[in-house]
C-alpha cells in the first residue's frame, strides 16, 4: 500500500499528538500488542510468532485457543526453488493471521546459514544470499498482498545461538555487504516489508539496536526502507542510542527504555524531538497499511482449511530432496512389497524444530500414518523403533492432560495476583501445555501483575505407554510437580536476566515408571518471584518407549523378515532450536549403527532423514537411496508416502551444503568464539568455500535428484556486454526421462580474474519448470551489473570490473551443463 495516499493524515494525526502520546506509540502494551492511542483513535498493532505457522498463543488479555497449519520450516520452503509456491503459501499465512485478529508476522528469517550447528538454521532459508532475498521477496509478497504485515529478521550478522544476546559478530565490510546484507537489501527494495527486526547480537562491538551505520544509513537511506524497525524481544540497552540510531519501536512492553525514560530524554533535550517525531510517524503508517486506521475492506481471513492443507502437502512434496538413489531404488514398486519394515522413532514422531516458530496444528501426519494411509490396502506395515535418538525431552503435550472435569484436554490454571497462591484465584481457565515465558503483560494483561503471580495448574496425567518416564522442569522463579500426591520436581531458581535456560543449573529431573494409561492426579505450582524480569516455566518428558528386549535386534529381525526397509531417521523434537546451537554433527543415539545393520540384511532399504541442517552420514556408501525430508510440517507423513511410492517425483534442490564431517565446514576454526565471534571465512562461506579450498562435500549445494532426467542444450549469451547494462542468458531444457517432474535450472557467474579475490562462482539465477516426458521449453534469464559485482571496501562501493566472465549453468553448483565466455567492456 501507498503511504503517500495518507501522507497528510499521518502528518495531521502527529501534530494532534501530544510528546507523551508519541512516545507511547514506540513500545509494546505488552508481549504481543503495541499501546493504542484512545483518545485519538489510534488503536494497538497485534503481532505473533509464525514463520511457519500462526503461533496460538496468549495476545494480550485475549488468549487464543485453536490450531494453525504448520507448514514446513524456512529451509525446507526455500528448498522448493519455487518462488510462486511460496508466494501462495505466504497468503495461506496472512489469511490465518487475518483470523486470529493479529496484523503481523514475526518472520520471515533471512539470515545467512553459516555453521552446521547453528540452532536456528531450520528457520533460515539458505548459506547463499541470492536465494534466500529470492524466496524471502515470494514470502513476503505473498503475506503482504492481504494486508498483513511482515518483520524481516534477523537484521544482521545472526548466524548462532551461543551467547546471542550478547555475543559480537566481528566482520569486515566486505563481508556484510556480499554474505550477510544482501538477502535484507533485496527483500526490502523488491517487497518492501512492513517491518524489519533488529537482532540481538553486537556487530563489531555496537549492539544492533543500537547501530547508526546499520539501521540508519544503510537500511533508512541507502536502500530506501520506509517500515517501522522493531527491537527482538529485549534487544534494547539504552534510552538514546536506539532512537538515535533508527530504532522505531521496543519490544515487547511495557517499555524498559522507550516509554518515560525517552520522554524525559527528550524535555532534557538528550534526544531530539525530531527523532520521535519519525518513529512515530513511522508507527502511524504500520497502522494504515494494516487498515485499522479507516473503514477499508480488508481480505478475509480463514484458518485450519482444506486448502491449507494441500498447500502444506504441496509445499513439503517439492521441498524433500532426493540425496541418492542408485539403480533407481526409488520410487518403490508397490506391487513387490508385500511386508514393509518402517523403522525408527522419528516414523512416529513430530520433528518441528524449537523456540519461537513451533506450532500446534489440528493434526500431524507423521512418516509411519502417512505411509499407512497410503498402502493399507497393498501391504502388511509393520514398525520398530530401533533406537532412541531423544537427546532433548519434548513438550508434555495437551493429549496427555485431563482437565478435572474428566472431559476437556489440558489442565485447569488457576492464576493468582499473589506469590503463594492463596485466597481465589483472579481467573482461571484451561491451559493445554506448560509451556509459557511471559513478557510484558504477563499471563493475563490487565488481569495479573506481570511480575507478582503465581499459579497452580491440576488435572490427571496418562502415559502412552509402560515404562520410565522422565520428567524435566526448566523455569525461572519457583515451580513444582506433583503427581499421585507426591512431589517429584522441586526447582527455586529465582529471579534471572535472561530467558535462555541455563543448563543444569535451570532444569530439575525425575525418572518414574508408569503404566500405561493410567491416569495419575497431576498437580504444578509456579511462582514468578518478585519483579522478575524473565518469568518462564517449562514441563517436558521423554515418555517410555513401550518396548521391551534390544532395540536394534529387534530392527533387524523385522527388516531381515520384509520385502523393503524404511528408515526414518534424524534429529528428535526440539534437539534444533531458537536458544542453543546443536552440540555436533553427528545423528543422535546409535542410528549409524542402526542403519548399517538393518541394509546389511536388506538391500531394499532406504533411509529419510529429518533435520533442518546437515548431519553426518557416513553410512551413505551402504545404502542406496537417501531422502532428505527436513521437518515437513504437518502434512510430511502424506508428502513422504508420496515421493518413496512415485505418486510424485521429487525436485527440491539443497540450499546448504553438507560437508562430510564438521571439521570441513568454513566457519569451524572462529566457530562458536567466546565474547567475540570472528567471521575469519569471510565472503568464503558455503560452496564458496568448498570450491575455492577444493574440499569435497557429501552432497554440494544445489545438489538434488529425480526420477526422470532432464537435458540442457542450446545456451545462448552475448559474447560482449557494457558495462551498466542488462543482458539476457537463454537455454531450453527438455524432461528426455518417462515421467514428469520438475527441474531446477540454476545459473551461476564466474569472474575470471579479478583485483579482489572472488568466489569461484556464484548464484545469480534460478528457475524452476515442470516437463512432462518428451517436453521442452525455453529458460531465460535476465542479468544485471549487480550481478557481476564485488563489493570494494576501498571505495566504498560495488565494482564489476571489465573483462572476462563465464555463464554456467547445470543443476547443482557441481553439475554444470553448459557454459559461455563473454568480454564485460
Amino acid at each position: 500500500m501507498n503511504l503517500e495516499t495518507h501522507h497528510k493524515k499521518i502528518e495531521s494525526l502527529l501534530k494532534q499528538m501530544t510528546l507523551s502520546e508519541k512516545v507511547d506509540l514506540l513500545s509494546g502494551l505488552n508481549k504481543w500488542y503495541t499501546v493504542p492511542i484512545e483518545r485519538l483513535g489510534i488503536p494497538s498493532v497485534v503481532m505473533t510468532d509464525g514463520p511457519h505457522g500462526i503461533r496460538t498463543e496468549g495476545h494480550g488479555s485475549n488468549r487464543i485457543v485453536g490450531t494453525a497449519t504448520a507448514y514446513p520450516h524456512g529451509v525446507a520452503m526455500a528448498s522448493t526453488w519455487n518462488r510462486d509456491l511460496i508466494e501462495r503459501m505466504g497468503v495461506g499465512l496472512a489469511e490465518e493471521t487475518r483470523q486470529m485478529g493479529c496484523h503481523i508476522i514475526l518472520g520471515p528469517c533471512v539470515n545467512i546459514v553459516r555453521s552446521p550447528l547453528g540452532g536456528r538454521n531450520f528457520e533460515t532459508f539458505s548459506e547463499d544470499p541470492y536465494l534466500a532475498g529470492q524466496i524471502g521477496v515470494a514470502y513476503v509478497k505473498g503475506v503482504q498482498s492481504q494486508r498483513i504485515g511482515v518483520s524481516l529478521k534477523h537484521y544482521a550478522a545472526n548466524n548462532q545461538e551461543i551467547e546471542r544476546f550478547r555475543g559480537n559478530s566481528v566482520v569486515d565490510e566486505r563481508t556484510l555487504r556480499e554474505i550477510y546484507l544482501p538477502a535484507f537489501e533485496t527483500v526490502v527494495k523488491e517487497a518492501q516489508p512492513w517491518t524489519v527486526m533488529c537482532s540481538y547480537n553486537r556487530i563489531n562491538g555496537i549492539y544492533a539496536s543500537e547501530h547508526e551505520v546499520l539501521l540508519r544509513k544503510i537500511l533508512k537511506e541507502e536502500w530506501g526502507f520506509d517500515g517501522v524497525v522493531v527491537s527482538d524481544w529485549g534487544a534494547v540497552h539504552d534510552i538514546f542510542s536506539p532512537i538515535q540510531a533508527g530504532l522505531d519501536l521496543e519490544m515487547p512492553g511495557p517499555a524498559r527504555y522507550f516509554g518515560q525514560a525517552l520522554e524525559a530524554a527528550v524535555n532534557t533535550w538528550q534526544v531530539d524531538e525530531c527523532l520521535v517525531d519519525d518513529a512515530a510517524r513511522r508507527m502511524l503508517g504500520l497502522l494504515f497499511r494494516a487498515g485499522v486506521m479507516e473503514k477499508v475492506e480488508l481480505p478475509k481471513g480463514s484458518g485450519d482449511t482444506p486448502a491449507h492443507r494441500a498447500l502444506a502437502r504441496e509445499v513439503a512434496n517439492e521441498a524433500m530432496v532426493l540425496l541418492k538413489n542408485e539403480a533407481n531404488q526409488l520410487p518403490f514398486d508397490r506391487s513387490q512389497i508385500k511386508k514393509l519394515a518402517v523403522i525408527g522413532l522419528n516414523a512416529i514422531s513430530v520433528v518441528s524444530g524449537g523456540g519461537s516458530s513451533r506450532v500446534d496444528p489440528h493434526h500431524w501426519a507423521t512418516p509411519l500414518e502417512g505411509l499407512r494411509a497410503k498402502l493399507c490396502n497393498d501391504m502388511e506395515i509393520f514398525y520398530e523403533p530401533g533406537y532412541d535418538n531423544r537427546s532433548n525431552p519434548r513438550t508434555v503435550e495437551k493429549e496427555r492432560f485431563t482437565h478435572p472435569d474428566g472431559q476437556t484436554q489440558g489442565l485447569q490454571a488457576e492464576l493468582f495476583n499473589n506469590l503463594d497462591l492463596s485466597g481465589q484465584p483472579a481467573v482461571t481457565r484451561v491451559d493445554t501445555q506448560i509451556k509459557n515465558w511471559w513478557g510484558g503483560g504477563g499471563p493475563a494483561t490487565g488481569v495479573i501483575d506481570p511480575k507478582h503471580f503465581s499459579i497452580r495448574w491440576t488435572g490427571s496425567f496418562t502415559p502412552t505407554e509402560s515404562g520410565e518416564t522422565q520428567f524435566f522442569l526448566s523455569n525461572t522463579g519457583t515451580a513444582r510437580v506433583w503427581l499421585d500426591g507426591e512431589l517429584i520436581l522441586d526447582n527455586d531458581v529465582g529471579l534471572r536476566t535472561s530467558s535462555n535456560i541455563d543448563g543444569e543449573s535451570m532444569v530439575a529431573k525425575a525418572a518414574l515408571k508408569l503404566e500405561k494409561g493410567r491416569a495419575y492426579a497431576f498437580k504444578a505450582e509456579y511462582i514468578s518471584g518478585e519483579r522478575n524480569p524473565f518469568a518462564l516455566v517449562h514441563l517436558s518428558y521423554k515418555p517410555a518407549l513401550g518396548v521391551e528386549g534390544d532395540l536394534l535386534e529387534r530392527a533387524v529381525s523385522l527388516a531381515r523378515d520384509c520385502d523393503a526397509a524404511i528408515i526414518v531417521a534424524g534429529l528428535s523434537d526440539t534437539f534444533e532450536s531458537e536458544g542453543y546451537d546443536r552440540p555436533e554433527m553427528d545423528l543422535p543415539g546409535d542410528q549409524d549403527a542402526l542403519i548399517r545393520a538393518v541394509a546389511a540384511v536388506n538391500p531394499n532399504t532406504a533411509v529419510v532423514v529429518n533435520a533442518g541442517a546437515p548431519v553426518a552420514m557416513d553410512w551413505t556408501e551402504a545404502v542406496d537411496a537417501v531422502l532428505l525430508a527436513y521437518y515437513p510440517g504437518q502434512e510430511g507423513g502424506h508428502a513422504l508416502a508420496d515421493i518413496l511410492f512415485g505418486d510424485v517425483n521429487p525436485s527440491g534442490k539443497l540450499t546448504v551444503t553438507f560437508p562430510k564431517r564438521l571439521e570441513d565446514n568454513p566457519a569451524y576454526i572462529n566457530y562458536p568464539g567466546v565474547r567475540d565471534v570472528y567471521y575469519g571465512e569471510r565472503i568464503f562461506v558455503g560452496y564458496r568455500y568448498y570450491e575455492k579450498k577444493d574440499v569435497q562435500p557429501l552432497f554440494p549445494f544445489g545438489h538434488g535428484l529425480s526420477y526422470t532426467r532432464f537435458a540442457y542444450r542450446g545456451l545462448a549469451w552475448p559474447e560482449q556486454v557494457g558495462t551498466g547494462e542488462d543482458f539476457k542468458v537463454s537455454l531450453t531444457v527438455e524432461n528426455i526421462g518417462e515421467v514428469p517432474g520438475h527441474e531446477v535450472v540454476q545459473l551461476y557467474i564466474r569472474d575470471v580474474e579479478s583485483a579482489l579475490v572472488r568466489p569461484v562462482k556464484e548464484l545469480k539465477g534460478f528457475e524452476k519448470v515442470y516437463l512432462a516426458p518428451g517436453e521442452k521449453t525455453k529458460v531465460t534469464f535476465k542479468l544485471t551489473p549487480r550481478d557481476l559485482s564485488y563489493y570494494d571496501p576501498h571505495l566504498p562501493g560495488w565494482v564489476a570490473e571489465p573483462g572476462e566472465f563465464e555463464v554456467l549453468v547445470g543443476a547443482s553448483s557441481q553439475d554444470i551443463r553448459l557454459s559461455g565466455t563473454f568480454e564485460l567492456l
